[in-house]
């Protein structure tokens, strides 16, 4: 597995579009920036969520994670906030875990308490599907 950070968010289609490039299985992390003080991010939730995204997500062979920060509530609850304008995004809250094809994010995604273990590896198996046995693995597009 291969992270991406997108610090900012006009960079995200760029970083997007080059992960599509080299991977089939890009994935989406959106979740609470990190606090300058403490190095740990001001949602509960992100922190329990990323060591079992990452854990999930490295299982898949050439996989991409684009890590996503976000600033606290106070800063990115007003509706013009980039991501909850973005219609292929919509973000409502974080952490929020999704997959990324050429055609877009997929529908389904975890929100919030749904990044519990055994609902991210349900997750990441279900959207990384074409990796079962028998089955073409990652190969880069060319």
């Amino acid at each position: 597995m291969r992270c991406i950070r997108v610090d900012e968010p006009a960079e995200f289609d760029r970083l997007v579009a080059e992960a599509l490039t080299e991977s089939r299985d890009v994935f989406v992390l959106f979740f609470g920036r990190e606090q300058a003080g403490t190095g740990v991010s001001w949602c509960p939730d992100c922190v329990i969520a990323d060591p079992l995204v990452r854990r999930a997500i490295a299982k898949v062979e050439g996989s991409i994670l684009l890590e996503v920060p976000v600033d606290p509530r106070s800063n990115t609850a007003s509706p013009a906030h980039i991501f909850r304008e973005r219609g292929d995004v919509q973000l409502g809250c974080v952490p929020t875990l999704l997959r990324w094809t050429a055609a877009g994010p997929s529908q389904r995604r975890l929100v919030e308490d749904e990044c519990r273990e055994e609902r991210i590896d349900a997750f990441v198996a279900e959207t990384s599907a074409w990796h079962a046995p028998g089955r073409v693995r990652n190969v880069p597009r060319q």
